[in-house]
C-alpha cells in the first residue's frame, strides 16, 4: 500500500518493485544513494550551464541568412548535441528524484532536499553571475 503522507520508517519503496528496504543498513544506504544522485543532478546542471555560457556567441553562422536552411539545421554543433543530451539526462534524474519523493518517505524527501543543497553549494555557487544569463531550465523538478 502506497502512503498518502508524509511518514517516518525505515521500509520504504523507492522507484521500482525491486528497490525496497527492509532494515536500517538498506535504509541509510538507499538515503546514501538519494544524496548521490541529488548531487550528481547539480553538478551535471553545472556542466550544461558551463557548456551552454562557453558556446554561446562565437561568431556569425558561415550561411547568409537568405540561403540558411528552414529549420537552420546548419546551425548544430557538437556543444548543441552535448547540451541537448545533457538536457535530457538531468530532466530524467529530476524526475526520478521527483518520483522518489513521492514515496513521502521523511529520510527519503530531506536526503534529497540535502544533496541538491549540497550539490548546489559544492557545483554551482562559483560563477553564477555569469552563467545566470543563459539559464533556461524549463524543468520544473530544478
Amino acid at each position: 500500500m502506497m502512503h498518502m503522507t508524509l511518514y517516518w520508517g525505515k521500509n520504504v519503496t523507492l522507484l521500482f518493485d525491486s528497490w525496497k528496504t527492509d532494515s536500517w543498513t538498506s535504509y541509510l544506504v538507499s538515503l546514501f544513494a538519494c544524496f548521490l544522485i541529488a548531487s550528481f543532478y547539480q553538478y551535471l546542471e553545472n556542466i550544461r550551464i558551463r557548456l551552454k555560457f562557453f558556446s554561446g556567441g562565437k561568431g556569425e553562422s558561415p550561411v547568409p541568412e537568405n540561403q540558411a536552411p528552414l529549420l537552420g539545421l546548419n546551425k548544430v554543433s557538437r556543444n548543441k548535441v552535448a547540451e541537448s543530451v545533457l538536457f535530457g539526462v538531468n530532466s530524467a534524474i529530476g524526475y526520478l528524484l521527483m518520483l522518489a519523493i513521492m514515496s513521502f518517505n521523511g529520510g527519503v524527501f530531506v536526503a534529497i532536499v540535502v544533496g541538491l543543497t549540497i550539490g548546489y553549494f559544492l557545483f554551482r555557487i562559483q560563477g553564477e553571475e555569469d552563467a545566470a544569463l543563459v539559464v533556461d531550465n524549463s524543468c520544473a523538478c530544478a
